[in-house]
């Protein structure tokens, strides 16, 4: 693996919940690769005078456990060392300037900003990183999701990070692109003359995209209540799943061509109409249950969440996008927290032979399909049928499965791992451009808007289960059932 070259990369939320369960696992996974420059450093950055002391108690705590396997003594001795923290008041432009004094000629490295904060925040930790003038070419800012609530203040925040920052140095992150098996579905598409003939309308009869957690909100209560799953993951990472899947062939791999692709696909989202809405989504919000035999709370009864939420916990919808390619065929998305295991998948139906030559066993349905798993395993399998052992000519279910850890040996970098090497080295092509981030909003807000207007409640579920009943509804009217039904 190749290194980086010098950096300095500061964490703004340096003591808080992703930056301890996600990004500084991931460069300690990067840093035993040997895939950081020697004189890479990390700066935290967080409200309270802990002092480096303090910070790396915390890690300790926090971080070391999340390590496993890969912790070993000398390698975490050596990781730390490139610690620094820094207490800052992300309103105050002085303590910016005292910044640029501890990190010694700043300008002569790339300098990595990472906004792992709310988003409201976003806006003046980039305006006093300008007034610091901390804004120079070197200088990257990554934006974590959600960047804003809706379309007007998704607008308001790229705007303003604009007017301090360039395109180009601006790194709207979503860690699913940053995953081996994405950028395998991408690999297999376009490296290969196999699926293309058959990736399209004439040859594909539905497509389901699923992130499923078992987890309910955690200490994230007041956040998600006031976001909710259609904000925190459809309108980010399924749609980018999404483009992922129906995006043209990009003319070449340079960040403007696949985004460019990607941009088309989401400007050919069928808008939702008021109709479409009230048939074609499902809100739901999980009750109390089990998962794995425990007991769980409702949602209402979670920490920090309002005892009378209509927050959604759950969202399918049944999506359509207008092109050549694709009119016509159903793209079902479906979230939700609570569910009965985590799993995150793409399911690529394929139609039926148009004549059945053979007895149709059971689960003749659920052949003729490829599913990409994202998690909690990466695979590629391609389900088919073919002829059951014995004197007769009856068909089974089957499948070719490409497990990537199986099919090799190297080590597989975490998608947050990829994603901070990309930024480091100044790789755009896996992060959303603004003309993405609007296209996105513009399409999910008539949905938000509209369960507004009809006060549409979100239908309860149990811990434990796949959601509301409603959704398996939702399928059956399309003559389609979700994979883990078939």
């Amino acid at each position: 693996m190749a290194k980086t070259d010098a950096f300095d990369i500061v964490f703004f939320g340096g003591t808080g919940d992703l930056a301890l369960r996600k990004l500084l696992p991931a460069l300690y996974q990067a840093h035993k690769a040997g895939a950081l420059h020697a004189e890479g450093r990390i700066f935290a950055l967080g409200r309270k005078p802990i002092g480096l002391e303090g910070y790396l108690e915390l890690l300790q705590r926090r971080v070391r456990p999340k390590l496993g396997e890969a912790y070993d003594d000398q390698t975490w001795e050596s990781f730390v060392g490139r610690l620094h923290f820094q207490s800052l008041n992300a309103e105050n432009v002085e303590d910016y300037r005292n910044l640029v004094q501890s990190m010694d000629s700043p300008g002569d490295r790339i300098m990595v900003c990472y906004l792992a904060t709310a988003p409201h925040l976003f806006i003046p930790i980039c305006q006093n990183l300008a007034a610091a003038g901390l804004n120079h070419p070197r200088v990257r800012v990554v934006l974590e999701k959600p960047l804003g609530h809706d379309l007007k203040s998704s607008d308001a925040i790229s705007k303003a990070v604009g007017q301090c920052f360039t395109e180009n140095q601006i790194y709207r992150i979503d860690h699913y692109l940053g995953k081996e098996s994405v950028q395998n579905l991408m690999a297999i598409r376009f490296g290969n003359t196999l699926f293309e003939p058959l990736w399209r309308r004439e040859w594909i009869d539905n497509i389901q995209i699923t992130i499923a957690e078992d987890l309910g909100v955690e200490e994230r209560g007041e956040f998600y209540d006031r976001t909710g799953a259609l904000r925190d993951m459809l309108q980010s990472h399924l749609l980018q799943l999404l483009c992922i899947v129906a995006m043209e062939p990009p003319p070449s791999l340079s960040e403007d061509a696949i985004r460019d692709e990607k941009l088309k696909v989401l400007r050919s989202l069928k808008p939702f109409s008021t109709d479409d809405v009230l048939s074609k989504s499902v809100r739901g919000q999980y009750r109390s249950g089990a998962i794995n035999g425990k007991p769980v709370v409702g949602y209402r009864e979670e920490q920090n969440v309002a005892p009378d939420s209509n927050t959604e916990t759950f969202v399918a919808l049944q999506a359509e996008i207008v092109n050549w390619r694709w009119a016509g065929i159903p793209f079902f998305l479906r979230t939700g927290k609570r569910l009965q295991e985590r799993v995150a998948e793409i399911v690529i139906n394929f139609r039926g032979v148009p004549h059945a030559l053979y007895p149709s066993p059971m689960g003749l349905h659920s052949a003729n399909r490829m599913v990409i798993g994202l998690q909690p395993k990466e695979s590629v399998r391609l389900y088919f049928l073919a002829k059951e052992p014995g004197d007769t000519m009856s068909l089974q279910s089957t499948y070719l499965n490409l497990d990537f850890p199986a099919m090799s040996k190297a080590r597989r970098a975490d998608a947050y791992e990829r994603l901070l090497l990309d930024v480091i080295r100044g790789q755009l092509s896996l992060f959303m451009r603004r003309d993405e981030q609007a296209q996105a909003w513009a399409w999910v807000e008539p949905i938000l808007e509209c369960w507004d207007k009809h006060s549409v409640p979100p239908k309860p579920y149990t811990a434990g289960s796949w959601g509301p009943a409603a959704s398996s509804a939702l399928a059956s009217r399309a003559g389609v059932l979700w994979h883990e039904e078939t």
